[in-house]
């Protein structure tokens, strides 16, 4: 059984609640389903199981009335062994994406507030237009994600206390004894070819075969599509689906920000603008948005029409690329731009994961570059990111332009410091 953070805050959730249900958001086959039921077993006398992509009926429900009363009185009709046990119950809305309505009535749901109440799914535009109304003040939203490295590195045997021994390093800007390091480098490229879906993880912790990892890989990226078919309009569906597909090629780049021109000869924003959203309300990408000053607070300077575009699942990226790709990763001898931006996402994938606010910046003449910045304690602090050992030219103008009180550096070699400047290996972006 893989070991999920979110579980914790789930039983945070049920012991401080009022009045209100719980939304958890994120991409398909990520795992919502099966933490939200071993949550539901191991603190519930009662679990009622609603599905509205697998039994679409269902939905009848919240036809109608959808006052609380008659919300459970159709419910005890469609659903399987309903047993209601006041304050001991929690009802699951599963693919609640499917079925508007039921989001509507969450919000009555909460006031209702007899039993517990968790809807999960992702939230895509197409959806937004036929909900009658969202439940303000009633509905909390948590985002889940594939596996991060931390829990990734729980998967394949490392203990919690493994972990912190690890980050004393980090916390003493120590460096690794070299046998620790190289293995943790490791570590950390095969979290970069399986990376963290749980049916991905699996599947390689079950056969330690990395081509088992990439067929299952390519399983998902089919039912992705498939989704993609199912939600978005006709005249979306290729245009979505190419948007997907040209990331890679957009991390190949030099400059990684995001060009329509990459997705197609044709491309602009007013084509393919709304395919990206699409995504985004999917759960597949994230956006990373340029600032034109590095100042706190970093969204009152944001450049909306500059930004680059990262996957939610590496693994899910570098099979893009290719199992040939895969390999050369694990043995660590890709060279070229495509690493770079490889390395790239991966960093923006382990700080989203852990609840960070990114952006970018890169000045208005084009000579300098720093992969991410973020606020801290009303401070800009930035990242830079190096697949390998390198000059720092960008990091070291912006330490001097703008004086931040401390900057990382990540990169394969060790832990260091250098003035302001600390240095860290890639893997201990699971500590910054």
């Amino acid at each position: 059984m893989l070991k999920r953070k979110i579980y914790d805050n789930l039983v945070a959730w049920k012991n401080n609640k009022d009045q209100e249900c719980l939304l958890i958001r994120g991409a398909r086959q990520i795992g919502k389903t099966f933490i939200i039921e071993l949550f539901a077993k191991e603190n519930y006398e009662s679990y009622i199981y609603l599905n509205f992509y697998e039994n679409p009926g269902q939905k009848e429900i919240f036809e109608g009335s959808i006052s609380a009363d008659d919300i459970y009185k159709k419910m005890s009709l469609f659903a399987n062994n309903v047993q209601f046990v006041p304050h001991n119950t929690l009802i699951f809305l599963d693919e609640i994406q499917d079925c508007p309505k039921a989001r509507t009535a969450l919000k009555f749901l909460a006031i209702d507030n007899r039993y517990d109440v968790i809807a999960s799914g992702s939230l895509l535009g197409l959806h937004y237009k036929e909900m009658s109304s969202v439940p303000v003040g009633y509905e909390r939203t948590m985002e889940m994600y594939s596996l991060d490295f931390e829990e990734f590195l729980w998967a394949v045997g490392k203990s919690p206390d493994a972990i912190q021994n690890l980050k004393e390093y980090f916390d003493k800007k120590e460096k690794v004894d070299n046998g620790i390091h190289e293995h943790f480098m490791t570590l950390l490229r095969d979290y970069l070819v399986v990376g963290g879906m749980p049916e991905v993880v699996k599947a390689f912790l079950n056969s330690s075969n990395y081509q088992e990892a990439y067929a299952t890989q390519k399983k998902i990226m089919l039912s992705y599509q498939d989704d993609i078919k199912k939600y978005a309009s006709t005249t979306m569906r290729q245009k979505i689906n190419d948007c997907y597909l040209s990331i890679p090629r957009q991390l190949a780049k030099e400059y990684t920000k995001f060009q329509y021109k990459v997705v197609s000869k044709e491309g602009s924003s007013r084509r393919y603008e709304n395919c990206l959203n699409w995504l985004v309300d999917a759960g597949m990408i994230k956006m990373c948005v340029n600032v034109s000053t590095p100042q706190f607070p970093l969204v009152a300077y944001e450049k909306p029409e500059q930004f680059k575009v990262y996957t939610t699942d590496i693994g899910l990226l570098t099979s893009l690329y290719g199992y040939e790709t895969q390999v050369t990763l694990i043995k660590d001898t890709l060279t070229g731009p495509a690493k770079g931006g490889i390395y790239e996402n991966l960093v923006f994938e382990m700080l989203i994961k852990r609840g960070f606010s990114l952006n970018y910046y890169k000045n208005d003449n084009n000579t300098q570059e720093v992969e991410f910045i973020y606020n801290k304690d009303n401070h800009v602090i930035p990242i830079e990111v190096k697949s390998k050992k390198g000059s720092t030219i960008s990091l070291n103008n912006f330490i001097a332009d703008f004086s931040p009180p401390y900057a990382y550096k990540l990169t394969s070699g060790n832990v260091g410091v250098n003035g302001t400047k600390v240095v860290l290996p890639l893997y201990m972006a699971l500590f910054v």
